[in-house]
């Protein structure tokens, strides 16, 4: 089984990185014990091309994209990428498909954005009759998905729900809408540090993307977060529910929050402490971004 139940990944934005230090992330990763790496899909490598990168420089780790472009590219091509991956590296690599953010895909791809919903009801209907065409076998696929109807979705037509910027109040909702066999897999930002000053700081510099992203802050107005939480970088209360920091035993208690609401796995995404001038730049956009791998919380944090 390419995602194992109650196991932890790592979250590995990978635009950062040459595909030398990329290669070694992922060795890295695997060597930790981890049982999964996650990648998005932004402004610099093509995801699936990335994938089977990542797959051919280790050996037992599961390698997902997290998430794939709808937009990016067509059903068929799509299902042709996933059958090529599955025939050269087996159940290792894990399909997980979004609709992304009107920023990106109306800003870059120059497509118009459509309903979030009937635009990946209609991308899997693309993908079933491409199907008919091909030959091959496909990869488990998973949505990314925070939205109810979403992730009503993903349970109806995939193996399950990818959700980010998630606390566990989402993880539990999320499962009773997937019911008990469905894989969940959800991410945790993490900072290694006991400062909460320190942290929520860290973590407004690293997640601002998400306060003006509609598909992240209504997820957290659903949750029944204010208007007044999204402001100035967002609240304690709203930056403590989706980033964890302290010592090794909080936030392995804030994983284990997540398994008992009934998470398959929780992929843990760091963020460093780090002043701007010493954060790495984005490849292809050019802007500071400091969701990067934090060595030394990977390795207190590895699967025991």
């Amino acid at each position: 089984m390419s995602i194992q139940n109650k196991s932890v990944g790592v979250f590995l934005y990978p635009d950062n990185f040459t595909g030398p230090e990329l290669a070694d992330a992922a060795r890295r990763i695997e060597a930790l014990g981890y049982q999964a790496v996650w990648y998005p899909e932004v402004y610099y490598y093509e995801s699936f091309t990335l994938g089977g990168f990542l797959l051919s420089h280790t050996s037992t780790l599961t390698v997902a994209s997290g998430i794939a472009n709808v937009y990016g590219r067509d059903a068929m091509t799509c299902v042709q990428a996933g059958r090529s991956l599955k025939s050269f590296y087996g159940d290792r690599f894990v399909m997980g498909l979004g609709v992304s953010h009107p920023s990106i895909v109306s800003g870059a791809h120059g497509h118009e954005y459509g309903k979030p919903l009937t635009t990946m009801r209609n991308y899997l209907d693309d993908m079933e009759r491409a199907k008919e065409h091909l030959l091959g076998s496909d990869p488990e696929v998973v949505i990314g998905a925070m939205g109810w109807k979403m992730i009503a979705l993903s349970g109806e037509r995939t193996a399950g729900a990818h959700p980010f910027n998630s606390p566990p109040e989402h993880t539990r909702r999320a499962r009773e809408l997937l019911g008990p066999d469905k894989w969940l897999c959800t991410a945790q930002h993490v900072i290694w540090t006991t400062d909460a000053k320190a942290a929520r700081a860290a973590a407004r510099k690293a997640l601002e993307f998400y306060f003006v992203t509609p598909n992240h802050y209504n997820n957290w107005l659903r949750l029944g977060y204010t208007q007044e939480d999204l402001q100035h970088g967002g609240s304690d209360r709203l930056i403590d529910a989706l980033v964890v920091y302290g010592t090794e035993a909080q936030i392995r208690d804030r994983v284990q929050q997540h398994f008992d609401a009934g998470a398959s796995q929780v992929i843990l995404n760091t963020i460093r402490l780090l002043p701007p001038e010493s954060t790495p730049k984005v490849l292809a956009a050019g802007v500071n971004y400091q969701s990067i791998p934090d060595w030394e919380a990977l390795e207190a944090l590895k699967p025991r």
